[in-house]
């Protein structure tokens, strides 16, 4: 039970940060638990976080699936649609190599994001519909092993014309409805995974929930130029531990 306790804490802490956490998720799957496939345990553990997600932006989704807030609405539909039409079949298809190239291309882009932002004091100005179509492409390619979900979509959404603590509101919200499809696949795949890996689904959870917590506000304390310069370091920090692994 401690090796399912331990990768859902591992989940719950880099779900939130452009450090690959199904990839990691998988790696020490690896080596904890033998009889069961690491990507599927990875993916499995979505679920926990995205709990985490529906609880924390409770009021947003009220707003969402209420319709008053429906440029959101709009944003989480064209985007989860990219994603789904990107990821599956790169489900089948990635290799960690190229996850870790466009881990590194990421973090530039964050990089320069910052850069660019600091010396022009405005973000970058892409239109609605043009950035949920980037952020869902971004999101899609996400399940490359390596390759961070947030990190991707918040280097998107970071073209646009939004502060910190809405980036990744926006970037943790999108999440949910590309979880709620691939978990539906995954227990049609295979049904042990729940019987199997609840303990992890709970520590998922509650380390995902405090996580963000800490997270939302140290966003709303920090400027956008030091925001992308974290998140575009931390793409690079990702790259290392994924090869010292």
């Amino acid at each position: 039970m401690w090796d399912y306790i331990l990768l859902g804490i591992i989940q719950g802490i880099f779900e939130w940060i452009p450090i690959s956490s199904e990839g990691i998720v998988a790696l020490v799957c690896q080596f904890l638990i033998q009889n069961i496939n690491p990507i599927d345990m990875a993916l499995f553990l979505h679920l926990g976080t995205l709990l985490a997600v529906l609880i924390y932006f409770r009021k947003d989704w009220k707003k969402v699936l209420t319709g008053r807030d429906s440029k959101l609405l709009y944003f989480l539909i064209i985007s989860t649609l990219v994603s789904l039409a990107i990821g599956y079949p790169l489900y089948r298809l990635t290799r960690l190599v190229i996850g870790n190239i466009l881990l590194i291309i990421m973090g530039f882009g964050l990089l320069l994001t910052a850069y660019f932002h600091k010396k022009t004091k405005k973000t970058f100005g892409l239109s609605f519909n043009k950035l949920a179509i980037i952020t869902g492409l971004l999101q899609g390619l996400a399940v490359i092993p390596g390759l961070s979900r947030s990190g991707s979509t918040i280097f998107g959404l970071s073209l646009g014309k939004t502060n910190p603590p809405e980036i990744l509101k926006v970037s943790y919200m999108m999440s949910a409805p590309v979880v709620l499809v691939s978990s539906a696949y995954l227990f049609l795949e295979n049904p042990a995974l729940l019987f199997n890996g609840w303990p992890s689904l709970i520590f998922s959870f509650l380390v995902g929930y405090l996580s963000l917590d800490v997270l939302m506000k140290l966003a709303q304390k920090i400027n956008f130029f030091k925001f992308t310069l974290i998140f575009g370091l931390l793409c690079f920090l990702g790259v290392a531990i994924a090869f010292i692994i």
